[in-house]
């Protein structure tokens, strides 16, 4: 395709962030704005117009969905040519790098990979040999704060030294202890991923060195929900070339509880100093009136890369407000306003979504939709990895490639 049609349809801000030739870039996406559509035709301009090799290309996604939406998008534009180019997850592109490099840390090349539930049951049995009450120290909390530490790159040793408390001591020496287990059954959790990428690259120069010829252009999404060790691993391969193009926003901020750290979207430019900055501020999904609302609320936020959103689209209907007394109310409310518009033909059943927080608070919810004979369903469910069938099946084959695999075989 040529490169008139892959600028095709791109708003200026678009089409500036898309032809941006060398150098770091910070494109500031506000919600709808297009992002994902900058980001792949910024991939095919790289390889349709400036002769990039795909090979040489490193596009990461916070996804597997959206790294597929992403290849297939690319693919879409400049050909089956896309296929050598790297799209992947931050995990995804650390286990490639892992299975290759590894064993320079003394790992296997066929280590095993612990999931959550696998990394969980591994704390509580470390816990329990340590002597310790898991009512106290739940498995689940404990791994969460373990899981803390090395987002942010503290080491064992780091975290024993820092220990304040008895608390904090106890959760040290299960940290501690937990990483030996891993080490002994030759395996990683999903941190470790990241953390040992991070430890291979600061030991191992020359593999880091590698790793830097080879993507000569590393492309970030969501920047924002970038953890520490995801923001090293950017610096890390993006210090020699500085072909770095990172899409992100402040204000969609709301991973912190898994460790995402805005401070990397907020300093990207003192990282790299020649930073350009695009800021795409024009909503395609939006009407103004939605617009006018998210943007007097989100001005309120610390920190922040000042924008406000705008769309062509028309005013729209104003937006309803009902403050209920309980959830009790709250849910009543819904039900019945679905039923009065219903009954006046204003909307179909399936026109409607009803989005909630958390998972607790669709039971009341589907208790009023059911006694209104309301026909509905519950996006979402058990994963197919987190089925106990699932779960068994790949255990038994882990244990069969990694026999010191401790979880796997119990």
């Amino acid at each position: 395709m040529s490169d008139d049609n892959i600028l095709q349809d791109l708003n200026p801000a678009q089409r500036d962030a898309v032809i941006h030739r060398n150098g770091p870039m910070l494109v500031v996406a506000g919600a709808g704005s297009g992002k994902t559509r900058v980001l792949t035709h910024r991939i095919a301009h790289l390889i349709g117009n400036d002769n990039i090799n795909p090979f040489q290309i490193l596009a990461i996604t916070f996804t597997n969905k959206a790294a597929q939406e992403m290849k297939d998008r690319v693919a879409a534009l400049v050909g089956p040519v896309a296929e050598k180019m790297w799209v992947s997850t931050f995990h995804s592109a650390c286990v490639r790098i892992l299975r290759r490099d590894a064993e320079q840390l003394g790992y296997p090349s066929t280590f095993s990979i612990y999931d959550q539930a696998d990394a969980v049951r591994l704390t509580g049995y470390v816990a329990r040999d340590l002597g310790l009450d898991t009512k106290k120290f739940v498995p689940r909390s404990v791994h969460a704060h373990i899981s803390n530490l090395k987002n942010e790159l503290v080491s064992t040793h780091q975290a024993l030294e820092k220990a304040e408390g008895v608390f904090d001591r106890k959760i040290a020496e299960i940290y501690e202890e937990y990483q030996r287990r891993l080490r002994t059954s030759g395996a990683m959790d999903f941190d470790d991923l990241l953390n040992v990428t991070v430890e291979l690259f600061t030991a191992h120069p020359d593999t880091l060195s590698h790793y830097q010829e080879r993507f000569q252009h590393v492309l970030v999404d969501e920047y924002q929900d970038t953890n520490p060790a995801q923001n090293d691993i950017v610096l890390k391969l993006g210090d020699k070339h500085q072909n770095v193009f990172v899409v992100g926003d402040s204000d969609q901020s709301v991973y912190a509880f898994r460790g995402a750290d805005i401070r990397n979207i907020l300093e990207f430019e003192k990282a790299f100093p020649d930073t350009s900055v695009v800021v795409l501020d024009q909503n395609y999904r939006s009407t103004q009136t939605i617009l006018d609302a998210a943007n007097s609320v989100i001005s309120n936020n610390f920190g922040r890369k000042p924008k406000d959103l705008w769309t062509n689209k028309s005013t729209g209907d104003k937006i309803v407000l009902y403050r209920a007394d309980d959830e009790v109310e709250e849910a009543a409310w819904v039900v019945g306003e679905l039923q009065r518009q219903h009954e006046q033909g204003a909307l179909r059943w399936s026109d409607v979504a009803i989005f909630y927080r958390a998972n607790a608070q669709s039971r009341i919810i589907e208790e009023r939709l059911a006694s209104a004979s309301i026909p509905y369903r519950v996006v979402g469910g058990t994963r197919f990895y987190d089925r106990r069938e699932v779960k068994d099946a790949l255990a038994y084959l882990r244990a069969i490639v990694n026999p010191a695999d401790e979880v796997s075989l119990k």
